[in-house]
């Protein structure tokens, strides 16, 4: 079973965390997004304490396919320096996590073995 992330993105709109979304599936770097709105943001920036209104993308995906999921997200994205952070998942449910494997491949999905 491959290792996997989750990968915590913020947007500056709805518009944006859409069309990020859609590039990760579509280039099947991320079996599923999370996409929460309303998220208050403060941060520092250029020296300064900043605030916005954010979106924030939650992202499952394997680690295998980070380099290009950055690249992707730099390439869609209207920040300079964007928000791109992955967490490693320890544990998971067997099921779930397949799922993921199988998603990113864009086959069929995988029989769960039954017990």
């Amino acid at each position: 079973m491959p290792s996997f992330v989750v990968v915590l993105i913020t947007t500056p709109s709805r518009a944006e965390s859409r069309e990020i979304a859609d590039g990760l599936l579509k280039g099947r770097l991320a079996a599923c997004v999370n996409i929460l709105p309303g998220i208050a943001s403060r941060y520092w920036w250029k020296g300064k304490i900043e605030a916005a209104r954010e979106q924030l993308l939650i992202v499952k995906t394997a680690r295998r396919k980070l380099p290009a999921l950055i690249r992707r997200v730099k390439a869609l994205h209207s920040y300079k320096v964007p928000e791109i952070v992955a967490l490693p998942v320890s544990a998971g449910n067997p099921d779930y996590l397949r799922w993921i494997s199988d998603s990113l491949r864009g086959g069929p999905p995988r029989r769960a073995r039954a017990r």
